[in-house]
């Protein structure tokens, strides 16, 4: 039967302590968190292995950031159309195995092209595997509400599926790194390929079930593309909550994409260029710290004040990570600040699946991770321009971001209409305003 609009309302709070009786750990959970781990292990990991490629073929890093650019730039651009052929199929099976093998083959085929095929046929099929990032980065997510009941193993699940996230951002530039400096880079790029294309053979046996939206009536939804499109994109835009969350992380993430060419700086500012590697450890071992406990200690705090206390949090972490001149502090902090981060995505997740209208909810999830790397993307350039100052004025300009977007997140929930509000303090008749 068709999933009820309602089912986007968690009717237990903020906590979910009404459904903590059902199971949290469902084979269908263990294999959807190992799909997307080995689809987000490739993902995180083919960026590195993309520089160190072009460095071993060619001599030079040029190539591989024309490369890189051309492998991010479809995300924001093809999210919402992924997102809303996602929603439409009535085999998602096939659609997110079809998606994930592209993926996989696209990495496979750049291993070989790199350096040693044209350019432009080289960025071709970059562009054509980024086409496919929008799956991982955000269509995976989505599936989630369509494997877990609602309450706390949703909740967890949504933990679980942040700490992935986190996993897969330490151990995919790690193990290409490691084993392109003991082997080569091209066996790199081999198990990148190989993670993702298990990740395809996983997600073709995910067991998606009725509730999946747009896979639940047996027949293709009404409607045109280009229609679904359009609803994805007006409800990032008129539901306040999504609106909300969608602009603070795009903030945030400004502040993010600059991190790495920050602590670089900072490392070799204060005479150990090596030590930038250390804080950015430390902080995405923070980060998946921060999910892990989420996913195991749910604290009755509703969601909107986590995704808060996690901006400020982050931010002020940061702040202080610029001032103190202690290495150890600094990496402390570092930490800390990770450690704050890594609710703020699983709050990110919980908001989209709770306020995005079911037929839009995987348009909503690729559009909102689409503009999140876009941001990312915009920050390293900002950093970049911005390499002349000094170092610790960088971090701090990050740090303020991060702090401007948790202002940013509660101005935009409090511009309310008034009307009445549901237990997680937002307005429950937003939710379906696009699709009316």
């Amino acid at each position: 039967m068709p999933q009820r609009t309602t089912d986007s309302a968690d009717p237990t709070g903020p906590t979910g302590s009404a459904s903590a009786s059902a199971p949290a750990a469902s084979p269908g959970l263990r294999r959807y968190l190992a799909t997307a781990f080995l689809a987000r292990l490739a993902d995180e990991g083919v960026s590195v292995g993309l520089l160190l490629l072009t460095l071993h073929r060619t001599g030079g890093a040029a190539q591989g950031a024309f490369i890189l650019t051309a492998w991010m730039a479809p995300h924001v651009v093809a999210a919402p159309l992924v997102g809303a052929m996602a929603s439409r199929l009535r085999r998602p099976r096939v659609f997110y195995f079809g998606a994930l093998a592209g993926f996989a083959a696209a990495i496979g085929a750049l291993a070989t092209l790199v350096g040693r095929a044209p350019l432009p046929v080289t960025l071709a099929v970059a562009l054509l595997g980024g086409a496919c990032g929008p799956v991982v980065s955000g269509g995976l997510s989505s599936l989630i509400a369509a494997l877990m009941p609602h309450g706390a193993p949703r909740n967890r699940a949504y933990a679980l599926d942040a700490a992935v996230y986190n996993a897969a951002s330490v151990a995919g530039p790690g193990v290409v790194s490691v084993l392109a400096a003991t082997v080569a880079p091209d066996p790199a790029m081999g198990l990148l390929a190989g993670a993702a294309a298990c990740a395809a053979a996983l997600a073709a046996a995910l067991p998606f079930g009725s509730s999946l939206p747009g896979a639940t009536t047996g027949v293709a939804r009404p409607g045109t593309l280009r229609a679904d499109v359009a609803a994805g994109l007006a409800a990032v835009l008129r539901i306040r909550e999504l609106r909300a969350i969608t602009a603070a992380t795009c903030l945030a993430f400004v502040g993010v994409g600059g991190m790495t060419t920050a602590t670089v700086l900072l490392g070799d500012h204060r005479g150990d260029p090596g030590s930038g590697s250390i804080l950015m450890t430390a902080f995405a071992c923070g980060a998946l710290a921060g999910a892990l406990i989420l996913a195991t200690w749910q604290p009755a705090l509703p969601v909107p004040h986590l995704a808060t206390a996690a901006l400020f949090g982050t931010g002020f972490a940061l702040a202080g990570a610029a001032l103190v001149p202690s290495l150890t502090a600094c990496t402390a902090l570092f930490a800390v600040a990770g450690l704050c981060d890594g609710p703020l995505l699983t709050a990110t997740l919980r908001i989209r699946a709770a306020h995005a209208p079911p037929a839009t909810r995987a348009q909503v999830f690729t559009l909102g991770a689409g503009l999140k790397i876009t941001a990312a993307a915009c920050g390293a350039t900002l950093a970049g321009l911005a390499a002349a100052l000094p170092p610790a004025m960088l971090l701090l300009g990050i740090a303020t971001l991060h702090i401007w977007a948790g202002l940013l997140y509660i101005g935009l929930r409090r511009r309310t209409d008034g009307r009445a509000t549901d237990r997680t303090g937002t307005g429950q008749d937003e939710r379906h305003r696009a699709t009316r």
